[in-house]
Order: C-alpha cells, then structure tokens, then sequence
C-alpha cells in the first residue's frame, strides 16, 4: 500500500483513500511531491524520447524508404493504429478486468478510472483494491501500480505522436507569437559577413594546400642542364 500511494504521488494521479494524517507526514508528503514529481516528468520525458526512436520515428522513416509512400501519410496512418492499439490494450482490456474483478464496477465505471487514472486526473471516486478482505490484495495494488507507470509512458509515447505530425505542427503556429529578429541577425543577412570567401580567406593554407591549387602544366617542361662536378 505504501508503494502505491508513493507512485501515485509522484506521478501526479492523486486518487485514493490512503492519507496522511500527522502534520508530519503531511509535512512529508508535500516534500517528497516537489521534489519526486519534477524527477518523474524527467524521467518520463528521457524514457519516452527513446521510445519514440523505436515505435515511431525507425518504423515511418522504414516503410517511407522501402516502399516510397508519402512520410505524412505513413506518420497519420501509423499514429492512428498506435492510437487504437494503445487505447485497446490500456483501456478496453484493464476496463475488462476490472469489471471482473471489482464487484461493483461494470464496464463503463472501469472505462471511467482508467481514464481517470492515465490522464492524471486522479478524482479518487473510484479505487480499486479497496475491500478488505479480497484475495491476493497486495499483489493486486502493486500491479495497478505497475498498470499506472506503463500506461501513462504509453499515452505520453502516443500524445508525442500525434504532435510530430506536420498537419499538427501547422496548426500549433497559428497559436505562435511571431517575434522579431535581432538587428545583428538582421545586419549578420544584409551584408552577409559570413559568406563563405571570408571564411576561408581568414584560414591559414598548407604547402600541401598551395601545391594542389598551382595550375597544372601543359606544355613541355623545358630540360635544364646541370654542372655534372665528375666531368670538370
């Protein structure tokens, strides 16, 4: 029970009946929160980078390679079933179990926490593992936690997604304010002091350099005698 209210701590999910009731363990909690949810959101955000190589950016850029279809439309295609795929194995399947497992949940309640929970709403109506006398109980919080972590990874991998798709970074900059350039970038184009002649004419050239840039003879290279010293 304590790993779980630990969990739900630190990634924001906030439900439960579970609280501290000592100005200690109040003082604590609040504690831990600021400094275990700042770690969390950068632990999720380094775990979901990776992830995104692997279940998304390789697997676009592969069939855009091998088979020629547009980037955009292999991206849109493969956000929509990653989108399903996830939303059937984190929400119809969980919801399925719990309504089998709690006795007073159906279908539609189950649906309702795991949403609750994945989006870190956390309203704390409905908790699950909360009868006492329910077999395996502690096994049963410590998978609901262990359901907790994957899930909010997977809708976090799934959110990121559907963020990289062009149509919806198109319309993000309508909400973008458009700022102003800086006057040296502004001067830095007008008069364009770092072309590239400047930039290589402040390089220092080699022996080697200066050979290779000599214009390459074409006629004949007249013979020139030398004093042999055996002959005088």
């Amino acid at each position: 029970l304590a790993v779980s209210r630990v969990t739900q701590c630190s990634f924001v999910a906030g439900y439960g009946h579970t609280v501290p009731l000592s100005d200690g363990g109040k003082a604590f909690c609040m504690i831990y929160s600021l400094i275990g949810i700042p770690f969390t959101l950068l632990f999720l955000t380094s775990m979901v980078q990776r992830l995104m190589v692997h279940v998304t950016r390789r697997p676009i850029q592969y069939i855009h390679t091998r088979w020629g279809y547009p980037k955009q439309s292999v991206a849109l295609i493969h956000a929509v079933l990653l989108g399903l795929l996830i939303t059937s194995c984190f929400f119809f399947v969980p919801a399925a179990i719990f309504s089998n497992l709690e006795q007073d949940w159906n279908f539609l309640e189950s649906i309702y926490f795991c949403f609750i929970s994945l989006s870190t709403i956390g309203l704390g109506d409905y908790v699950p593992g909360e009868v006492q006398h329910q077999q395996f109980r502690e096994l049963y919080k410590l998978g609901i936690t262990v359901y907790l972590m994957i899930g909010l990874t997977a809708v976090l991998v799934v959110l990121e997604t559907f963020c990289e798709l062009q149509k919806l970074k198109e319309f993000k900059r309508v909400f973008y304010l458009k700022k102003d350039k800086l006057e040296d970038e502004q001067t830095i184009l007008n008069h364009d002091q770092l072309s590239f002649p400047a930039v290589t004419d402040s390089v220092p050239i080699t022996r080697e350099q200066q050979k290779l840039n000599e214009p390459i003879a074409t006629g004949p290279v007249p013979y020139q005698f030398t004093e042999d010293p055996i002959n005088r």
